[in-house]
Formats: C-alpha cells, sequence, structure tokens
C-alpha cells in the first residue's frame, strides 16, 4: 500500500491572539510526532508569527488576483513571503458566507500554486444534499470543477479535505465508517483520471474532530489526517489529536 502523507492541521479560523500562539508554540513540538505533518491556519495578520516559531503555518484563503487595486484581499505570493507553506481553498463557511462559487476556487487554486503554496481543496455537501442523497454528486461538482479546468495533475501538490458542511462547528461528526466512505468515493473518483496520483495524494477529515472521536477516524484506510477547527484552539486536544495520527501511520 502507499504510503501517504498524515498531516493534522488546525483552522483557526476568526480566532486567535500572540498569547495563544505561545501556548501553542510550547505545547505542540513538530519533532515529538514523527510520520506526521502538523500545519497552523491562524488568522492572516499572525502567520509570519507562526512561522517564526517553528510550526508549518498557511493562510485560510488568497485571493484569486495578483497584487493590485483589491482592498482587504491577500495576494497568494505575500502569504508565501511571510512563511506560509499551504492555503485553504473552498472552506464550506468561504463557500456560503461569502458566496465563492467552483469557477473563482479554481482560480484561487491555481493562484496559491503558482504562488508555490500547497492548496488544501475543501469539499463537502450540506445537511439537506445528504438527506437527499446528493453526496457524491456534489462532491463530484466540486473536485471535478478542479479537474476540468486545471487537469488532474494539478492535484498533484495539493490536499483535499472532506468537510460535511453539517458536521463544522456544530459538535455532529460524520461516523468513521460515513466518512471513510466519502474518502474511498473521493479516492475513486480522482483513480479514474490517474490511479497512482490517487493513491498517493492525502485526504483530510474536517468536520468536528476533537481528541476523543479522532482514534477511530484516523484509523480509517483511505482517511490520512484532520483539518481540525475548534479543538486547534485547545492546544492540549490539539497534541492528543497528533498524537492519535502518530499512532495511526
Amino acid at each position: 500500500m502507499t504510503q501517504r502523507k498524515r498531516i493534522v492541521a488546525g483552522n483557526w479560523k476568526m480566532n486567535g491572539n500572540l498569547s495563544l500562539i505561545e501556548t501553542f508554540s510550547s505545547t505542540i513540538q513538530p519533532k515529538e510526532f514523527p510520520g506526521v505533518e502538523i500545519v497552523v491556519f491562524p488568522p492572516f495578520p499572525l502567520l509570519s508569527n507562526v512561522a517564526a516559531k517553528g510550526l508549518k503555518t498557511g493562510s485560510q484563503t488568497v485571493s484569486e488576483h495578483d497584487a493590485g487595486a483589491y482592498t482587504g484581499e491577500v495576494e497568494a505570493k505575500l502569504v508565501a513571503e511571510l512563511g506560509g507553506e499551504y492555503c485553504l481553498v473552498g472552506h464550506s463557511e468561504r463557500r456560503t458566507l461569502f458566496k465563492e462559487s467552483n469557477e473563482v476556487l479554481v482560480a484561487k487554486f491555481a493562484k496559491a500554486q503558482e504562488a508555490g503554496l500547497t492548496p488544501v481543496l475543501c469539499v463537502g455537501e450540506t445537511e439537506s444534499e445528504r438527506e437527499a442523497g446528493l453526496t457524491e454528486e456534489v462532491i463530484s461538482v466540486q473536485l471535478n470543477a478542479v479537474i476540468n479546468q486545471l487537469g488532474v495533475a494539478s492535484l498533484e501538490n495539493s490536499v483535499v479535505a472532506y468537510e460535511p458542511v453539517w458536521a463544522i462547528g456544530t459538535g455532529k461528526t460524520a461516523t468513521p465508517e460515513q466518512a471513510q466512505q466519502v474518502h474511498k468515493f473521493i479516492r475513486e473518483l480522482i483513480a479514474q483520471s490517474d490511479a497512482s496520483l490517487a493513491a498517493k495524494l492525502p485526504l483530510l477529515y474536517g468536520g468536528s474532530v476533537n481528541d476523543e472521536n479522532c482514534d477511530l477516524l484516523f484509523a480509517q484506510p483511505d482517511i490520512d489526517g484532520g483539518l481540525i477547527g475548534g479543538a486547534s484552539l485547545k492546544p492540549e486536544a490539539f497534541k492528543r489529536i497528533c498524537e492519535s495520527a502518530v499512532g495511526n501511520v
């Protein structure tokens, strides 16, 4: 079986401050988690502070534009210059709250890669879509938007995160079996275009992952780590999640 990179990423969203960075960096020592890449996605102003602590970091989004007259936006090249290595693309909160379309997200994905960032493409269905049996259809559209526009090879330097919208910040979590089923579907969908790439592409689960449910989730064969929300703001809980990923390597 192909050995895939294990990743535990913390998405702080619009939370965190300099004090949290100090506590987090003193609690989380990457060398203590062999085989696991730990990434922190803080608010933009804190990105260089996180990088200065020796932690891998990235941005929660980037602009689809190059530098210019786009007040409030952040260019992918600047994220890289500040020490960022990754970038979230298509998080459900960006899709829903900020109405980012698949077309815009494909452009952001491309800009991230042009700047040398590794995009983490977030896909997932709403509760109503799951209840209507549309999970696979929704995810196919989201993934194929990138594949059809940029080619399947563009996924080579990327990560895909499955985040069921109904499980983000709600306390609800897909069962390990539900999560595995969707991760398996994602891998098989990509394999239709490139089986070798699909076999080595890291797939993360996100959706109310915490220090109690991480063991069973990370034990699934197609889940290669997690994109953690609320629990990433609790350094001790996040440390336990990282330890779980090590145990499941």
